[in-house]
């Protein structure tokens, strides 16, 4: 039978652990870039043609959407990773209970 652990039950809580901080950070900083932050300026990709542009917001807005949708994919993968640390968890508690 072939085993489908492949890290440690340490290596797996720390999976759980950075991915609950994943999640909470890039929530919210998805739902910051979304209301359009003034603070996270600098974190938006502008070019110069966005400030020559006769509608210069709303494409600095689409670029915020554009960085928020970003985060929360990212915050999507980090669901998945935290998903499988956790099963890697369960699979070592059952692996204990196991008789050779």
């Amino acid at each position: 039978m072939v085993s489908l652990l492949c890290c440690g039950p340490k290596l797996a809580a720390c999976g759980i652990v950075l991915s609950i901080w994943g999640i909470i950070m890039l929530v919210m900083m998805g739902i910051f870039f979304n209301v359009h932050s003034a603070v996270l300026i600098e974190d938006v990709p502008f070019t110069e043609e966005v400030f020559e542009d006769s509608k210069p917001p709303s494409k600095m807005y689409k670029l915020y959407e554009q960085v928020s949708y970003n985060c929360f994919i990212a915050a999507a993968l980090y669901v998945f990773v935290g998903g499988w640390s956790f099963c890697q968890m369960q699979m070592h508690k059952r692996r204990e209970y196991m008789v050779r």
